[in-house]
Order: structure tokens, then C-alpha cells, then sequence
């Protein structure tokens, strides 16, 4: 059975950081683009950032950029977030998400409908 587990969210201060992770189960993901995405109180999912299969390509959403890291870790078959001057806006469940296809590395990787594989989220909240 697959899964991926995300952990790392909690209550910080704006201007604060975070470091999300997510390690999968189940599956080996190394060949597998995977994304992080959010969905804050009373709004619609939305993607934050993606990575290739080997890090090759990343993509962020404007509204993160500068200010997110994403990256991966194969041999741990993880991937990470790393959140830097956290604003109450970036308040939302956090969920990451693989690929269902192999060996993507073009845009397609940053839609939720590429992905067949997530996590049930963590909360980051930041106060103002």
C-alpha cells in the first residue's frame, strides 16, 4: 500500500520558517515528479511547487517564489519544503503528492490531475 506522510507543519509567527517533509511507502517514487500543494480554510487546492524525478526541473507558484525551496532526497524517497518569511497567507493544510506517471518533467507535474498519489496534509498556520 502507498503512502506518503508528511510531517513538519505546526504554528509560526509571520516571518518565521518551516521545513515540511514528506516520505513515501510503499513505492519507490525516485523516477516520479512530486509536488507539494496547499489548500487554505474556505479555498480550493492550489499547487505551491513541483520537482522532476531528478531534480532537474522545478516550478513554483508566483505566490511562493523567493521565498519556498523544494527538493528531494531519492535514496530517502522524500521530498521537502522549505518555507522561509511565512506570511498568515501561506496559512492552509499542506499536502504532497506523486506523480502517476514516470520520468515527467514538464508543467504537466505542477496540475493535481497528474497526481495519483497523496498524502492526508499538515497544518501550518502563521500569525500575524
Amino acid at each position: 500500500q502507498v503512502q506518503l506522510v508528511e510531517s513538519g507543519g505546526g504554528l509560526v509567527k509571520s516571518g518565521d520558517s518551516l521545513r515540511l517533509s514528506c516520505t513515501a511507502s510503499g513505492r519507490t517514487f525516485s523516477s516520479y515528479a512530486m509536488g507539494w500543494f496547499r489548500q487554505a480554510p474556505g479555498k480550493e487546492r492550489e499547487y505551491v511547487a513541483a520537482i522532476s524525478w531528478n531534480g532537474g526541473d522545478i516550478y513554483y507558484a508566483d505566490s511562493v517564489k523567493d521565498r519556498f525551496t523544494i527538493s528531494r532526497d531519492n535514496a530517502k524517497n522524500s521530498v521537502y519544503l522549505q518555507m522561509n518569511s511565512l506570511k498568515p497567507e501561506d496559512t492552509a493544510v499542506y499536502f504532497c503528492a506523486a506523480d502517476g506517471r514516470p520520468l515527467r518533467t514538464n508543467p504537466t507535474i505542477t496540475t493535481e490531475r497528474a497526481m495519483a498519489y497523496w498524502g492526508k496534509g499538515t497544518l501550518v498556520t502563521v500569525s500575524s
